[in-house]
């Protein structure tokens, strides 16, 4: 009986794993990458015992997330579900001596609707401007401006201050800033904000963001950051009470280099003026000797150290590298008993928590919230390919490859034409553009590290600036070649894809490819330069990369407006196009799209637009992120 029993035990467990190995061969479906648990630290308890983190789950059907919160020890451990994290975590909000807290609110400036200008029209809806800045990202100006309050706890009832009365400026600056815009000072004393103080035209037009702090007793605000023209950002002080921040140099460029500044001694120290990267965000260690940091490398995100002089006078040292991998390091949280609290990610797994030694960099996984979807599907093999580009440079590309690759088989392959136009191509996970579910799907991507991206020092950086339809099209083009040498590439099934710049990139690729790709995919593309210019919201962008307007006659702008314009170009369209278009999209404005699917469908080419009137620049419904990622392939099982 022993021996028959253990025999069926064998059989079952036998069928059980050739079951497992039979549904691992599967990849990710849409259904399952927009349901994963999508992890937010939310930070470390006062005690400094816990983690707090929340995860977001998306339900499809009801189109909103199902958050839930988690705590768990600090050095890694069960996690356990707990109501809020209400109390647990330091409000950055309340001073360090708990009399006071920050509050932003809304206040209203500027006279814009018709009901600001007339009392008997309430319901209009004009908006009347004197000015550019009259929308950003995906939102009209109304008046309406953030401002920094403080509110006196002892005194609830008596109105909170505003410390930016009857200024209109920003803070949290927008679109995208945060609770990482102010502080306290250490001794409670000062708030420390970060704002754009220019408006209207010169705000479109600008990028000299400055740190400003406000004294409690005077009322006096300071600029503390005068001298420098550009941006200035993410102020944090050491716990011995040195302050730290982000620096761009130059006015109007937002790709510009970005360094850490310390002031020490009231002199302001350049960190890494010296070191050929630029930073992301960073911590302070709890003794104040070092500043840990992340930046990009290499198609990576890793994180450095640089260590922070005691006086004006002390010899600075390099930053040095902590890590490596392919990975992501893309947040860092805080510092516990020699190890750095980080978040990582790669192209085969979202955001997790991981501790992260100091002394040799090694990663020990604390949360695994999506194990049970990552258990059960097939994962991508991804590869780093240097290419060899039209220069003779090596540029660093990333081929993701189906689950279950087989290299005697030919593939369908994608070029993926990065955003930004400088932003990393790095291990990172997206929701909407993600590599491991359009290889999934049957389809080898190929990601170039093309010029204008961070990690491969300043100038590989800032080569894309005024050369938009030059080197880096090259580099496009000398990826894809690369990789249609290998047997496994169908060469007759070539696709190119991409968003924002990406999509750029695809409408001026649709008329120099010369025959290499079969379809193409642009979401959010510039297709025409001269009227992007005129209505695009940040100006400094396209002054900046392009040369200026269009009605300037300089050698960059000349060649802008002109060589590197995909409009001038559609007369060589003959592949079959589709076009992605947000309708909030106030960066790369709806005009964009809607002209170039009428000029493919007017020249005959087969096409299609896909129009999200509620979306901005990204899609950020759920419902509406499932019908992006089925038109999508789709469209390219129709085309490829």
């Amino acid at each position: 009986m022993k021996i028959k029993n253990i025999a069926s035990s064998l059989i079952i467990l036998g069928a059980m794993t050739t079951n497992m190995q039979a549904q691992n061969t599967k990849g990710i479906t849409p259904e399952q990458l927009l349901t994963l648990h999508r992890l937010s630290p939310i930070g470390v308890t006062k005690d400094g015992k816990s983690l707090i983190y929340k995860t977001s789950k998306a339900d499809l059907k009801t189109n909103e997330y199902d958050k839930a919160y988690y705590e768990m020890p600090i050095g890694g451990g069960e996690a356990k579900k707990i109501e809020n994290a209400d109390g647990l975590v330091a409000e950055k909000e309340v001073s360090p001596n708990g009399k006071y807290k920050i509050e932003i609110q809304k206040t209203k400036l500027e006279k814009v609707t018709g009901q600001d200008h007339y009392d008997d029209v309430e319901k209009s809806d004009v908006k009347i401007y004197n000015s550019l800045n009259y929308r950003h990202w995906d939102s009209w100006n109304v008046g309406e401006y953030d401002h920094v309050t403080i509110q006196d706890l002892k005194r609830k009832k008596k109105a909170a201050i505003d410390i930016m009365e009857g200024e209109p400026f920003d803070c949290p600056t927008k679109p995208f800033g945060g609770s990482e815009d102010y502080l306290w000072s250490p001794d409670s004393k000062q708030v420390l904000y970060v704002t754009k103080k220019v408006k209207g035209t010169t705000y479109a037009k600008s990028t000299n963001m400055d740190i400003y702090s406000y004294d409690l007793k005077t009322k006096k605000t300071t600029n503390l950051t005068p001298d420098n023209e550009g941006y200035d950002t993410q102020p944090a002080f050491s716990e011995q009470g040195v302050l730290a921040w982000c620096q761009m140099k130059r006015d109007g460029y937002e790709s510009d280099k970005n360094d850490i500044i310390v002031n020490v001694e009231g002199e302001h120290l350049n960190l890494t003026a010296d070191w050929d990267g630029t930073a992301y965000g960073f911590l302070w260690s709890k003794d104040g000797e070092t500043i840990y940091f992340n930046a990009p490398v290499q198609g990576t995100v890793q994180v450095f150290s640089v260590s922070v002089p005691n006086k004006k006078s002390d010899k600075l040292t390099a930053p040095k590298q902590l890590t490596k991998g392919q990975f992501d390091l893309n947040g860092i949280i805080a510092e516990h008993e020699g190890t750095l609290l980080v978040t990582r990610t790669d192209m085969n797994h979202a955001k997790e928590i991981y501790s992260m030694t100091i002394a040799d960099g090694k990663l020990k996984q604390l949360t695994n919230v999506n194990k049970e979807t990552y258990d059960n599907i097939a994962l991508s093999k991804v590869e780093k390919r240097m290419v060899e580009t039209t220069d003779g440079k090596q540029m660093l590309t990333w081929v993701i490859y189906p689950p279950n690759f087989d290299k005697t088989k030919k593939y369908p392959t994608l070029l993926y034409c990065q955003g930004g136009p400088q932003g990393a191509l790095s291990q990172f996970y997206s929701y909407r553009w993600n590599f491991q579910l359009m290889a999934a799907q049957g389809y080898i991507v190929i990601a170039p590290n093309r010029r204008g991206m961070p990690g491969y020092g300043v100038e590989w950086n800032e080569q894309i600036s005024g050369d938009y339809g030059g080197q880096n099209m090259q580099d496009y083009l000398a990826a894809i070649d690369d990789i249609a040498k290998e047997d496994y590439v169908d060469n007759n099934r070539l696709g190119c894809v991409g968003a924002s710049y990406g999509g750029y990139s695809c409408f001026f690729l649709a008329g120099h490819h010369e025959g290499r790709f079969k379809t193409f995919i642009a979401h959010d593309g510039i297709f025409n330069w001269r009227s992007m210019y005129g209505t695009t919201e940040e100006l400094f962008f396209v002054n900046w990369d392009l040369g200026g307007s269009y009605w300037e006659k300089n050698a960059t702008s000349t060649k802008s407006y002109n060589q590197f314009n995909p409009i001038n170009h559609v007369d060589k369209w003959d592949t079959p196009i589709m076009v992605i278009q947000g309708g909030k999209d106030y960066r790369v404005p709806i005009g964009q799209g809607l002209e170039a699917f009428q000029a493919a469908q007017l020249k005959g080419i087969k096409s299609r637009l896909v129009y999200f009137p509620e979306e901005n620049h990204w899609v950020l419904s759920t419902q509406n992120a499932i019908v992006w990622q089925r038109e999508f392939f789709k469209w390219l099982g129709e085309t490829l």
